[in-house]
């Protein structure tokens, strides 16, 4: 291991986008949205604002998504200049001064995991390429191969100066992944930008999570929640501000030997998570849902539910487990509004499972 360097200076914060305000135009018939896509963060994202048309809302989405973009480049350990890049890089050897954007998202994960006794861990990254849900190239590891990585996976490695801005990987190999906090962090800071803009009625949508401010045209924001075997919704809540994110087993998955494999990886055992099959949270902000859903998917129910009042973020959730069984929140059981009729508790299968 070569002997730590004297961190560089840290580095000036990123000059952030700013979304010009919004023009005095035609007003937008009552019931009209504006909706834009992009790809951001390895996903579609799509903004939609109510009551909006093109030359009103359009310069402020186009910030929007390049307030996203930003911190992609910023948070993404899959571009190679990024701060979370050179984290990886260094492991082992040097601090790495970085953001404060980088280290607030680090530090939020970090609580995420001493909450949840490691279920969530930046680090699990250690693992990421041994399973492959291609299809075509479906591949599940050797257990012995799994095992060897498991020792690399550990939050509390994970070593952050916030004097200093700086952050260190104490050992050789170890791989922070933000895949399940980043995103939700950065459409926090696009709905910042929406909303600055003069813009308080929007929803963002991208892979599995939903941002939403305000009202559509009067009423609450509506977000259905699929079921995890059927292409249909089970229920749907009602929001007007914060995040709702779900993790499901369904995604990136494939069946194998009667088994599913998926890509939410218990880091205990390097295996996917046999006992949840959803999970969906409502939390006040974008980074907590992200991240405590996973945290919960992998704690089960039991485990999770008994856990929720000290989350160290107010958040609501829904689990459906293994068998099709809900489990919910006390808040989440009063906001979820059923379409599906259950049997003793139960999600109702197709014919054929």
């Amino acid at each position: 291991m070569a002997a730590p360097a004297a961190p560089p200076a840290p580095a000036q914060e990123p000059a952030q986008p700013q979304a010009p305000p919004a023009q005095a135009q035609t007003p937008a018939p009552a019931d009209r949205d504006y909706s834009q896509s992009a790809n951001l963060m390895g996903t579609v994202i799509r903004v939609t604002v109510a009551g909006a048309t093109k030359p009103q809302a359009g310069p402020a989405i186009d910030a929007a998504f390049a307030e996203i973009k930003r911190l992609e480049e910023l948070l993404s350990e899959w571009i190679p200049t990024s701060e979370i890049s050179r984290i990886n890089a260094a492991a082992g050897e040097d601090a790495v001064s970085v953001s404060g954007e980088t280290i607030d998202v680090i530090e939020a994960a970090n609580a995420i995991s001493r909450w949840s006794a490691g279920a969530f861990d930046l680090s699990w990254a250690a693992l990421r390429g041994m399973y492959l849900f291609q299809p075509g190239n479906q591949t599940v590891p050797e257990l012995s191969a799994v095992r060897a990585r498991l020792k690399l996976i550990d939050y509390r490695r994970i070593q952050v100066d916030v004097e200093a801005g700086t952050v260190k990987l104490a050992k050789e190999g170890m791989v922070l992944g933000t895949g399940g906090i980043a995103k939700g962090y950065a459409l926090d800071k696009a709905a910042d930008v929406l909303r600055k803009a003069g813009f308080p009625n929007f929803m963002i949508f991208g892979g599995g999570q939903i941002e939403l401010s305000g009202t559509r045209h009067g009423r609450p924001w509506r977000v259905g929640i699929q079921h995890p075997r059927m292409n249909d919704y089970f229920g749907f809540v009602e929001a007007q501000d914060g995040s709702v994110a779900t993790a499901g087993d369904y995604e990136h998955s494939f069946v194998k030997d009667g088994k599913r494999w998926h890509h939410i990886i218990d880091t205990k055992t390097g295996l996917p998570v046999p006992h949840t099959a959803s999970v969906t949270v409502v939390a006040d902000s974008g980074l907590a849902a992200d991240a405590i859903d996973t945290a919960i998917f992998i704690l089960g129910a039991k485990r999770a539910l008994k856990l929720m009042k000290t989350a160290p973020f107010p958040a609501e959730a829904v689990i459906v487990d293994s068998d099709m069984r809900i489990h919910m929140t006390p808040g989440m059981e009063k906001r979820l509004v059923m379409r599906a009729q259950l049997t003793d508790g139960k999600l109702p299968m197709p014919p054929s499972q």
